[in-house]
């Protein structure tokens, strides 16, 4: 049941850090660049109360997630700014098989007892696939070309963090040193993915520091930097017990209920369809029965 915690706060915090560029419409590369080197900087010092990592395969999983996670931060703000926050959303759930799909692959011994529990697998996939549905149908929003091929990079790169994250959370015994690592150099890595992606498409007319320390970007930026850190930690500690990737970005995925409940009554706020969206919390409550119970499903 912790990791279903941890990922119920994990998407509440996603609906907080998704609120941030809705109304601002900031550029989404300079809102990476706050949250990638603020986060580091500020959990640096704590490195030097842990012991050094020293094999290079974990070095090289906490710079591959920071690249995904610069990928991944920029889409989710320009697209936000673009084509609306519930377009966006609608779209990520498209990583919950994609994310399924690669984890099994990438553990096929652990697959392979599931799937030869034919009624588990197959109750399993239904209840999934109910909840994709129901949360496509449950975010009234118009889907276009431009948005769906603008949010692929994005929706790869959630799936490939999510796998990698789970690999993070587990390459020491002791959690904290994990998230620490992670606070530190994955963030550091995605602030240099946006920092020289803004530095190749930024207006040049206006100063450097004037674009970045803005009183909007200052802003927005200190408020990114908050509530990413509680959002990383509540990541790291559900995919680091959870059977499956795939279930903690279906947790996730509650993300737009928050954000619906959070945001102001006005006529601009997001539209959600009721009835699609408690039909959606039914087959969520399936899955995390499924998964917490003891008929087998431990991948």
């Amino acid at each position: 049941m912790l990791w279903i915690i941890n990922g119920l706060i994990y998407g509440f915090f996603t609906a907080l850090y998704t609120l941030a560029n809705q109304k601002a419409k900031l550029n989404g590369y300079i809102l990476g660049i706050w949250r990638g080197f603020g986060i580091a900087i500020i959990f640096t010092p704590l490195l030097l109360f842990i012991p050094p990592l020293t094999d290079y395969r974990n070095w090289i999983l906490l710079i591959s997630q920071g690249i995904f996670i610069g990928i991944y931060d920029s889409h989710i703000f320009f697209a936000s700014a673009r084509f609306g926050a519930n377009t966006t959303s609608r779209l990520l759930v498209l990583s919950v098989p994609l994310t399924t799909l690669l984890w099994w692959i990438l553990t096929p011994s652990q697959f392979t007892r599931l799937y030869e529990n034919a009624n588990t697998f197959i109750t399993l996939l239904l209840c999934l696939i109910g909840f994709c549905i129901c949360y496509w149908y449950m975010l009234k929003s118009s889907l276009t070309k431009k948005a769906f091929l603008y949010m692929t990079p994005a929706v790869i790169s959630l799936a490939a963090m999510s796998i990698m994250t789970k690999e993070i959370a587990v390459m020491k015994q002791n959690v904290w040193h994990n998230i620490i690592y992670y606070l530190v150099v994955s963030t550091f890595i995605s602030g240099c993915y946006n920092l020289i992606l803004f530095l190749f498409s930024r207006n040049k007319s206006i100063k450097l520091h004037r674009q970045l320390f803005s009183s909007a970007a200052t802003h927005i930026g200190c408020y990114v930097i908050t509530f990413s850190a509680a959002l990383i930690t509540a990541k790291t500690l559900a995919l680091r017990i959870a059977p499956n990737p795939g279930y903690v970005v279906t947790l996730l995925l509650t993300a737009p209920l928050f954000v619906f409940m959070l945001s102001p009554q006005t006529p601009h706020r997001e539209i959600l369809s009721e009835k699609a969206g408690l039909a959606m919390l039914f087959f969520l409550c399936l899955i995390m029965l499924l998964t917490t119970s003891d008929i087998g499903i431990n991948d």
